[in-house]
């Protein structure tokens, strides 16, 4: 009885141990990943650039602050009151109050000046009063002096020839004196005349200038120069304008009043991308508060220079989209969502991007024959952000890896014929919009991006 209970338990442990070992010898190739397979798929292939942007009226009323403070130095202004973003005023409305320390000292300044001009042109007045006044009573004693002189002539004629010509001649020396004298005045009181207009023209100029201060001191209180909705000014790097901020002497504006019957969406596109937008392009717009709106838009203006936006590492191009439809919902500083429709191609054979790799600045799939594995080159065309559509080199009915064979030893690497790389070759890339496409081959950017060396062999 115990051998066959000893029979027994060799029995299942021996199968045990037979387990064990058919799991070392087989179990690890279990593990393998297996290949995955993609087949081409024919179909409408479209090219879109997505990205994100900002509401913003296309016309609007700047609210501008004083204009001309640069030419009393000062060249920023702090705010120090401003109503909410989004108060609805209307014309003449109060919007803004600034800091008038600094306007305040210039005023002081021109008043001290403007005193003094004032106290030299009275002063002035008082002297050509007294020296007129002076020369006019030396011209009244000439007066009388000659009329002495001639009467000492005439009581002269009984007297000697010489006492008669030492009258003649104190007559005639009173009579040059009076001459003289009375040119003299003339000359004083155009020199007098002279000397007011200098000092009126400063004393004018003077007061010219403290008008000029308080015309501007009555702008430090912003009204609204029309009817609508405060919006308040974005700075270059994105930043509001707010109360405690300082606006520019070059750019006084403080907010705006945007129309809402035309809207435009602010976006930007990489340097990587921004080549294929171009103005005329046609736009799906969505906007993030409220997912159910689907609006249409158009391209119109593409920046020719790049720029470093905040948090981001790479130049940016500015893109203005104009939304196609009016809604009264729409808010400047809403977010959207931007598809730029690049271009469309109809019944386009298109792969997944993953099934290409690059070798030699050659273009390859690796293509499932039966059992085997046949590195095929192929010809791209348009391409997207998942798929490319493939010209020469595959059909329907293939399967491709989507990844690079485990064992790619002996594969047999098929080229196309020299003819048909030229054919594609020669055709030039001019992307258009939506509509009719005039398709291409952009061989060069394909290779660029399919370079990664995790696709290539």
């Amino acid at each position: 009885m115990n051998f066959l209970k000893q029979k027994k338990y060799l029995f299942w442990g021996g199968g045990f141990i037979l387990l064990i070992l058919f799991w070392l010898a087989f179990g690890s190739e279990s593990s393998e990943t297996p290949n995955l397979f993609a087949s081409p798929q024919k179909g409408t292939f479209k090219v879109d650039v997505t990205t994100t942007g900002e509401l913003r009226a296309k016309n609007s009323t700047s609210i501008r602050g004083p204009e001309g403070i640069r030419e009393f130095r000062i060249f920023r202004v702090p705010i120090q009151r401003l109503v909410p973003e989004g108060t609805i005023v209307e014309k003449g409305d109060f919007v803004a109050e600034l800091d008038r320390s600094e306007i305040s000292s210039n005023f002081q300044d021109a008043q001290l000046q403007l005193q003094e001009a004032e106290s030299q042109y009275e002063s002035a007045q008082l002297d050509s009063t007294l020296n007129l006044s002076k020369a006019r009573d030396n011209l009244v004693n000439l007066e009388y002096a000659l009329e002495e002189a001639e009467i000492a002539v005439e009581q002269s004629k009984y007297e000697s020839p010489a006492v008669q010509r030492q009258v003649e001649i104190d007559y005639e020396r009173a009579k040059r004196e009076l001459n003289q004298a009375r040119k003299n005045y003339k000359t004083q009181v155009r020199q007098a005349e002279v000397k007011l207009k200098e000092i009126e023209a400063d004393l004018k100029q003077e007061q010219r200038e403290v008008q000029r201060i308080r015309k501007v001191m009555q702008q430090f209180t912003i009204n609204a120069p029309e009817n609508g909705m405060v919006i308040y000014k974005r700075n270059r790097d994105g930043s509001k304008v707010t109360e405690e901020s300082s606006i520019s002497a070059w750019d006084p504006v403080v907010a705006e009043l945007p129309d809402f019957s035309v809207m435009n969406s602010v976006t930007y596109v990489n340097e990587v991308d921004i080549q294929k937008v171009r103005v005329g392009q046609k736009v799906d717009v969505g906007l993030d508060a409220m997912p159910e709106k689907k609006l249409t838009g158009v391209v119109t203006d593409v920046a020719n220079i790049g720029e470093q936006r905040p948090n981001s590492d790479s130049k940016v191009f500015q893109v203005i989209v104009e939304v196609n439809e009016a809604d009264t919902t729409l808010r400047p500083a809403m977010t959207t969502s931007n598809t730029i429709h690049i271009n469309s191609v109809d019944d386009a054979l298109h792969v997944p991007l993953e099934t290409i790799h690059t070798q030699d600045s050659l273009n390859f799939v690796f293509k499932r024959e039966g059992l085997d594995v046949v590195m095929q080159q192929v010809v791209l065309g348009l391409m997207n952000e998942n798929d490319v559509i493939i010209h020469e080199g595959v059909s329907m009915n293939d399967q491709l890896y989507l990844s690079t064979p485990s064992d790619t030893s002996g594969i047999n690497k098929e080229l196309l014929p020299d003819e048909v790389v030229e054919k594609y070759r020669k055709k030039k890339v001019k992307p258009t919009p939506m509509g009719k496409p005039k398709e291409n081959m952009p061989r060069d950017s394909a290779a660029q991006r399919l370079s990664n060396p995790r696709r290539s062999q």
